[in-house]
């Protein structure tokens, strides 16, 4: 395979142990050259725009411009290139908005190399590609969401309060210390939430929130 058949590729990311394990891996491949990897997303924007890579592979957790803030940019400066966001997050949320802002492609760091290039091969041809981690969470919410409507009227106060405050990113334990409770009835008050809305965990519940923000 010629060079000018390879899919140029160029990885953000700032940990710089995740950066040399990728561009050694799919620098190893054939099918694809390596133009630089960059921890910081400034230079990685001035040498996207410079290389015009086929793709960009973005990590979104990033200071002090967001890997959403740097793909909105690349999609300005080199329309051409397309990005793929890769993220720790398996929250369909997060690849939702990799997508609003102009990315073709979201993978988490769950995703195996095998899904890595799939990922890469299919954004190249102009597809967009959401890895098998976040479609089966979407699928899953999907199928509870269908089932008999969740009991939202029959949370009482002290759940929604409390629904608030997991939303939030609080422990139980947290929980517990701000509304002067136990850590037991906390977790009483978990199980009911949950088994009222029909959701299996925490996640779930914070997504369900986010996409019905008007309930609370």
């Amino acid at each position: 395979m010629s060079s000018s058949d390879k899919v140029t590729i160029i990885i953000v990311d700032d940990h710089k142990l995740i950066r040399e394990t990728w561009s050694f891996v799919l620098g190893n491949d054939a099918r694809f050259e390596v133009l630089g990897d960059y921890g910081d997303p400034e230079k990685a924007i001035e040498m996207t725009k410079k290389l015009a890579p086929n793709i960009v592979l973005m990590d979104i957790n990033m200071t002090p411009i967001t890997g959403f803030d740097a793909t909105e940019q690349i999609r300005r400066l080199s329309p051409n290139t397309r990005v793929i966001g890769v993220s720790m997050h398996s929250q369909p949320a997060y690849a939702r908005k990799m997508l609003q802002v102009g990315a073709h492609g979201y993978v988490t760091k769950n995703s195996s190399k095998d899904e890595m290039v799939r990922a890469i091969l299919e954004v190249n041809k102009g597809n967009r590609y959401i890895c098998d981690e976040i479609r089966h969470i979407i699928s899953e919410q999907s199928n509870e969401m269908a089932g008999e409507a969740p009991d939202v009227k029959s949370l009482t106060e002290r759940e929604i309060q409390i629904i608030h405050l997991i939303k939030d990113g609080n422990s139980s334990k947290e929980i517990a210390r701000q509304l002067d409770i136990s850590l037991k009835t906390v977790e009483v008050h978990r199980h009911n939430i949950l088994k009222k809305l029909q959701l299996r965990n925490s996640a779930a519940l914070v997504n369900f929130v986010n996409s019905n923000p008007s309930l609370y």
